[in-house]
């Protein structure tokens, strides 16, 4: 008879009347459950584009019965965090300079707390927690600095950056130039040399001769002979010790002679408030080497 649903004899549902290959079609209505939660996600969907902004309209969206809107909410948030951050302590770092900072013990210990924060956010991604640095980024817990460690030197440092030419004049800015042109017999011998002095252990001959024609004019800060103490004014790092910013490895240090690596840090002066910077200057200078 026309109209009578065919049963599946293996299940016993009905089925579509639709067959493929000998394979029949269920008739498998979907949960009621199911039905209704689809519903309301509908009437949710309509009641949401009617409160709250939805369509795009051009360059903006609908405003929606309810005025609300994620920035705005964002933008109430930030300016209630700025309130609470903006405090008498703050206003006095951002006028005060940094002797009068470190003069203040208050002052001091609320820059070191703020001053960490700020470090974690931007600085400890190269500089790692608590400054302990890695290959390439320098140390900054110990005493060894490359362009000073006073409080004043490290805020110049984190305004302008190192070698950050393209977005600050008065960046920190000495390159070490390649001494390809030196043969590789020369190059060893002058790593050897350096190494030498890391030992305490300088020798005369070649090596010496080397570093006093190419090295010791930024490397050797002073009068008394070829010392490579390192010159801060020029950002040249000590060679008589065992802090090496690209490994103490002879051949890192031919490496450096032939090719040499000029790192580039960015420059902090408009990316973050004044008092933000002198708080950073402050804590690095308290992690245990500033002068």
């Amino acid at each position: 008879m026309a109209g009578t649903p065919e049963y599946d004899p293996i299940t016993g549902r009905s089925t579509t009347g639709h067959e493929w290959d000998g394979i029949k079609e269920l008739n498998t209505p979907l949960p009621v459950w199911w039905v209704w939660v689809f519903y309301v996600c509908i009437a949710w969907s309509v009641l949401y584009v009617v409160f709250f902004p939805a369509l795009p309209l051009g360059d903006r969206p609908t405003e929606g019965l309810l005025g609300w809107h994620s920035r705005t909410a964002l933008d109430t948030e930030v300016a209630r965090a700025d309130a609470l951050f903006h405090n008498d302590k703050t206003a006095r770092l951002a006028t005060l300079g940094m002797d009068e900072i470190m003069a203040d013990p208050d002052l001091r210990a609320y820059a070191t707390r703020a001053g960490a924060v700020i470090f974690k956010d931007n600085c400890a991604p190269c500089h790692q927690a608590g400054g302990a640095g890695t290959y390439g980024f320098p140390t900054l817990a110990d005493d060894e600095w490359l362009w000073g460690g006073t409080p004043d030197d490290i805020l110049t440092t984190v305004m302008h950056g190192i070698r950050d030419t393209e977005n600050y004049a008065d960046t920190r800015f000495n390159v070490m130039p390649a001494f390809d042109y030196l043969s590789p017999e020369d190059q060893n011998t002058l790593a050897d040399y350096v190494l030498a002095t890391r030992a305490g252990t300088p020798p005369d001959g070649p090596g010496k001769t080397l570093f006093e024609d190419n090295c010791a004019v930024c490397h050797a800060s002073t009068s008394e002979g070829p010392i490579p103490d390192g010159n801060q004014v020029m950002g040249a790092p000590a060679l008589n010790n065992a802090i090496w910013l690209y490994k103490g490895t002879k051949e890192a240090i031919v490496s450096q002679i032939r090719a040499p690596q000029n790192g580039v840090m960015p420059g902090w002066a408009g990316r973050l408030r004044d008092s933000d910077i002198k708080a950073v200057a402050v804590y690095v200078h308290g992690l245990g080497g500033g002068r």
